[in-house]
């Protein structure tokens, strides 16, 4: 078995961007979103960059470079489902996978089990694997300034049978 850990963090853009909120699929009601070369999905990024760190595949910067054109706006979890194909394969498989997030505003708890389940669903997951759990910084740091949103992801891989 494998463990990965997978840290991400975007910052807020204006509220006149119009660009939404997107965490784990989930399109979440707030005033600004974050600003990113794809969707900013900055939860589906930390689990990818798990996946991957425990396959030992690098990085998403590796595999969707924010240079290239081809990722602007990019669906994160379309991008999940590549990665679970590029586990596949090097013959890995997704065990489990615990969450993070760290955010002063918007509060998430109403919105964590439908992550789990997109983010189950990109990698053809039972929903019950995928841990998602949503915190303050208690007004601390850049979180907790509502300037931007971090999120954290351990994945554990077994090989495929």
């Amino acid at each position: 078995m494998r463990i990965g850990i997978g840290i991400d963090v975007h910052a807020f853009g204006a509220e006149e961007a119009h660009r939404p909120l997107i965490l784990g699929g989930v399109c979440i009601p707030h005033p600004r979103g974050l600003l990113g070369h794809s969707d900013a999905d900055v939860l589906t990024h930390a689990v990818m960059d798990a996946l991957l760190g425990a396959a030992r595949l690098g990085d998403i910067g590796r595999h969707f470079p924010d240079t290239s054109a081809t990722y602007r706006d990019a669906d994160s979890l379309a991008l999940l489902r590549q990665v679970k194909t590029l586990l596949a394969q090097a013959h890995w498989q997704v065990e489990d996978l615990d969450c993070v997030i760290i955010a002063e505003q918007p509060r998430l708890s109403p919105y964590r089990d439908k992550m789990a389940i997109n983010i189950a669903a990109a990698l053809e997951l039972e929903p019950s694997f995928v841990g998602i759990k949503a915190t303050t910084s208690e007004h601390l740091g850049f979180e907790g300034r509502e300037e931007g949103i971090s999120a954290y992801a351990v994945a554990l891989l077994q090989p495929a049978d």
